[in-house]
C-alpha cells in the first residue's frame, strides 16, 4: 500500500482548510446550513471521505501527522477551566446536578442496549459493553483502557481495534445528529418558549464568530495560563496514574484550569481575561476537530462486523430519542433545553469538543444560551468520565461475567 505522509506544517495547513471548506459548504449548502451541521464537521467528514474513495479506488492511504491534536485538545479543555468562575457554577449548580441526571441515565441505558444486542446476536457480552457507554459516551482514550482490560483478562480479540472503530464512528455520529435533533425539537416547541431567548449579548464559545478586543500583554498572560494548565495537568495525571483517582489528562487540565482561575481572583492577582481565552479555546477546539476528522480513516470501521454496526447503528438512534424525549424534556423544554440535548448528542456519541461545536452551531442559529454552556462543558468534560467509570465497574461486577 502506499502512504504519502503529510507532516506537522502541512497537516495544519490542512486543517485550516478544512475549516474554511467546512464554511463554504455549511453557507452555500442548504441542507448543512438547515440541519445545523457544524463546520468543522462538515468540511472534515468530506475530506475523510475522500480519503475513503482514494485508498479503496488506488490503494493510495495520506496520513496526516495528528502530533498537535492532543495539545489542541487539552488547550481547549484548559480554556474551559479558566472560563469556569465559581459564581458561574453555581447559578447553574441545580440545572448541572439535574443534567448530570440525565447523563446518567443515558449510560445505562448504552449498556443495556449493549448486552442486550449482543446477547440478541450472539456475541461475546463484552462487546457489547465496547459498544456501549464504553467508546461512545467514553470515547478514545476509556476505550483503550477497557479494551486492554478485556484483552489480558477475558481474552478478547482485536479489542483494541473494535474499540478505536466504535468511538470513530461515535465520533462521526455525534457531530451529524446534533443539529438534526436540534432542529426537530425547535420545530416542535411552542411558539412562547422558542422565543424566550436570554437577553443579554453571547460570550465565550457561544458565539465564536464575534469580534473581542485584545491587546498583546494580556494575549501573553492568556497563553501563559492555559500553558500552566496543560503543565499543572500533565503532573497531575501523572500523580494519580495507577490510583484510585486515577482520571484522564483533560479532566486533570480543566481542573487545573478551574483551580487558577477561582484562586487567582480570589487573591485579587488576577481576573481572567475571559474574551480571550474563548478565542484561543475557540482556535484551539476547530482545529482540533478538523484534524481529527479529517484524519479519519474510515476504511478502518470494516474491522467493525455487520452485528457490530447494527449494534451501533441502534446506539445512535437510541440516543437521538433520548436526547428527544428525556433530555429535552427533564431540562424544561426549552430553548437551552434544545441547545443543552444537541449538546448531549454531541459528548453521549463522540467527546466534549463535538458537543461545544454542535451547540456552537444550534446558538449561531438560533440564538444564545449561557446555560448550556456552563453546563455541559463541565459535565460533559468533568463529572461524566467518573460517573462512566463507576457505571462500567457496575455493569462488569453483574453476576453475567
Amino acid at each position: 500500500m502506499n502512504v504519502s505522509n503529510i507532516g506537522g506544517y502541512g497537516s495544519l495547513v490542512a486543517a485550516s482548510l478544512v475549516l474554511l471548506f467546512g464554511r463554504m459548504l455549511v453557507t452555500r449548502i442548504a441542507v448543512l446550513k438547515a440541519l445545523t451541521i457544524p463546520e468543522p464537521v462538515a468540511g472534515g467528514l468530506v475530506v475523510a471521505l475522500l480519503m475513503l474513495l482514494v485508498q479503496q479506488l488506488s490503494g493510495y492511504t495520506v496520513k496526516f501527522d495528528t502530533s498537535l491534536q492532543t495539545p489542541l485538545m487539552l488547550a481547549f479543555f484548559a480554556t474551559i477551566g479558566l472560563s469556569a468562575n465559581l459564581a458561574s457554577l453555581k447559578a447553574g449548580g441545580s440545572i448541572m446536578v439535574k443534567f448530570l441526571g440525565v447523563v446518567l441515565g443515558l449510560l445505562l441505558m448504552q449498556n443495556m442496549i449493549g448486552l442486550g444486542m449482543a446477547s440478541l446476536l450472539g456475541l461475546d457480552r463484552h462487546l457489547g459493553l465496547l459498544a456501549g457507554s464504553i467508546t461512545l459516551s467514553g470515547g478514545h482514550g476509556t476505550g483503550a483502557a477497557w479494551s486492554k482490560v478485556f484483552s489480558e483478562q477475558f481474552g478478547l480479540q482485536g479489542a483494541t481495534e473494535l474499540a478505536m472503530a466504535c468511538a470513530t464512528f461515535g465520533l462521526v455520529l455525534g457531530g451529524v445528529i446534533g443539529g438534526p435533533v436540534a432542529k426537530f425539537l425547535m420545530s416542535k416547541m411552542k411558539p412562547q418558549a422558542a422565543a424566550q431567548q436570554p437577553a443579554q449579548a453571547p460570550s465565550n464559545f457561544e458565539e465564536p464568530e464575534a469580534t473581542r478586543l485584545i491587546t498583546v500583554n494580556s494575549f501573553i498572560e492568556s497563553l501563559a495560563l492555559i500553558a500552566l494548565c496543560l503543565a499543572g495537568g500533565d503532573m497531575l495525571s501523572a500523580a494519580i496514574a495507577g490510583t484510585a483517582f486515577e482520571l484522564p489528562t483533560f479532566v486533570c487540565v480543566l481542573f487545573i484550569g478551574v483551580l487558577l482561575r477561582n484562586v487567582l481572583a480570589g487573591l485579587g492577582l488576577h481576573q481572567v481575561f475571559d474574551r480571550e481565552v474563548s478565542v484561543l479555546g475557540n482556535v484551539s477546539l476547530a482545529l482540533f476537530l478538523a484534524m481529527a476528522l479529517m484524519s479519519l480513516r474510515l476504511w478502518e470501521l470494516a474491522n467493525l462486523a455487520l452485528p457490530m454496526l447494527l449494534i451501533l447503528a441502534v446506539q445512535a438512534m437510541a440516543m437521538a430519542a433520548y436526547a428527544i424525549l428525556v433530555t429535552f424534556r427533564v431540562m424544561g423544554s426549552n430553548h437551552d433545553a434544545v441547545v443543552l440535548a444537541a449538546g448531549h448528542c454531541g459528548f453521549g456519541l463522540g467527546a466534549t469538543p463535538t458537543a461545544i461545536a454542535n451547540m456552537q452551531a444550534v446558538t449561531h442559529r438560533f440564538g444564545p444560551s449561557h446555560l448550556a454552556f456552563i453546563v455541559v462543558p463541565m459535565v460533559g468534560a468533568f463529572f461524566i468520565d467518573i460517573a462512566n467509570a463507576l457505571i462500567i465497574k457496575l455493569f462488569m461486577a453483574l453476576p453475567i461475567y
